[in-house]
């Protein structure tokens, strides 16, 4: 019972039966109704679990664009796009490779089995301190081949070029696409190229896809949380949205900071050895064999995200949402350097929601906790790890957030995202 309906009941009472014809005796009568309503309240649902059941009937929907058009709110990694790929997408192409949504699918070729992804990039700026687009495209493309459990192999490369776009500017993107491909031990091996009229497009976008070969006999996946495991990030996190967003020199803001662009495809292999043969290997694979090392799998490690759009708060609640579980997260906890930090308190931006590209979340056994920390931090892209949560069985399908003033708070998804065209 909604509290409107609570007071349209009360008004009914005060005009009717209740108090109806007894003046001031039948105040009595009212207070011993509320009494009664009082009393069966308390013995119904809180407030606190009615808020949460509206939450669960409104996710149990079937998603359903509302827009006549596309806006930028669909291409933000929240709440738009997730209804998006879910209503359109998905409902086109439902297969069952398809529907666990992961960042690349894992194929059965004979006796491979390979990882294969593809990813479009239209960042803005195209050059940035740490980065440009053309390192984004390999890195992003290589960190979801890796976070399947997948070792990168080859990548395939298109571009869209606006007519007029500097032949300088596009070397330089190659030249960077180059250097990140070898930096992680990948090949580009096809591609292709469009021109489109000036005023078409950006200068530049450009489109990868990689595969890679799964080496460990395991499946990782959001899907595969389950209470007692724990949280890790890799990283401070938020570094890539913040650097690009003054980049862009719309802000009087000046920080000493450069976007974390990195392949993951290093690190998650040391991880994955680490965890080989820690925990108990649950929900980490098919069979009794699968994810407790025994075809060198990955053990206790459940899942792997790199927290691209939407930031580490999407990924949580992915993995909350599609696992059925809750997870609890310590602001305290979760490393930000202060200048993301300052940067996102001036702007009304949580750090939970800004976008990383070289950044993980990484959920484990909970026996495993310390084992895989210790992995992170003894890789150069891991120095910062930190185990910042922990999962539960309730609330299921929530993400909650300890602040650091001693409360609690739901993390939801975002509608759209405060910052645009950052990867």
């Amino acid at each position: 019972m909604t509290g409107v309906e609570r007071t349209g009941t009360d008004r009914a009472r005060l005009g009717g039966t209740d108090l109806g014809g007894t003046g001031i005796g039948g105040t009595a009568d009212w207070a011993e109704a509320a009494v009664r309503e009082h009393a069966a309240e308390a013995e119904g649902p809180s407030r606190e679990e009615q808020v949460l059941e509206r939450i669960d009937r409104a996710r149990r929907r079937k998603a359903r664009v509302k827009e006549e058009h596309i806006t930028m709110a669909h291409g933000s990694g929240g709440k738009a796009t997730q209804t998006l790929v879910e209503a359109v997408f998905l409902d086109s192409f439902r297969n069952p490779l398809l529907e666990p949504l992961e960042d690349g699918a894992v194929l059965e070729v004979g006796t491979a089995r390979l990882a294969f992804t593809t990813d479009s990039y239209v960042v803005s700026p195209l050059f940035f301190p740490g980065g440009d687009i053309g390192d984004l495209a390999v890195n992003g493309t290589v960190n979801d081949l890796s976070v399947c459990g997948a070792r990168p192999l080859y990548l395939s490369a298109g571009f869209v070029l606006e007519e007029g776009f500097p032949v300088e500017d596009l070397r330089r993107i190659t030249a960077s696409m180059a250097a990140a491909a070898a930096a992680a031990g990948v090949l580009i091996v096809t591609g292709d190229t469009k021109v489109v009229q000036r005023g078409k497009a950006d200068g530049c976008y450009v489109n990868t896809a990689g595969v890679g070969l799964m080496d460990r006999r395991f499946d990782l996946g959001v899907s595969r949380a389950r209470p007692g495991d724990a949280i890790l990030v890799s990283g401070p996190i938020g570094e890539h949205g913040v650097t690009i967003m003054l980049a862009r020199g719309e802000l009087d803001i000046e920080a000493d900071l450069t976007s974390d662009t990195a392949p993951l495809n290093g690190l998650t292999a040391a991880l994955l050895d680490a965890c080989a043969g820690e925990g108990d290997g649950a929900g980490a694979g098919e069979g009794a064999g699968e994810g407790t090392g025994e075809d060198g799998g990955g053990g206790a490690v459940r899942c792997l995200r790199d927290a691209t759009r939407g930031g580490v708060a999407t990924i949580l609640n992915e993995i909350a949402r599609a696992s059925g579980v809750a997870v609890v997260v310590d602001e305290e906890a979760v490393p930000v350097r202060p200048a993301v930090r300052g940067a996102c308190e001036l702007l009304g931006i949580d750090p939970l929601y800004v976008a990383c590209e070289g950044r993980m979340v990484v959920v484990v056994d909970g026996a495993a906790a310390d084992t895989a920390l210790a992995a992170l931090r003894g890789h150069p892209l891991g120095e910062g790890a930190a185990l910042v949560g922990h999962v539960k069985d309730d609330p299921a399908g929530l993400v909650l957030l300890k602040t650091a003033f001693g409360g609690t708070r739901i993390v939801d998804l975002l509608v759209g995202d405060p910052l645009p065209r950052i990867c």
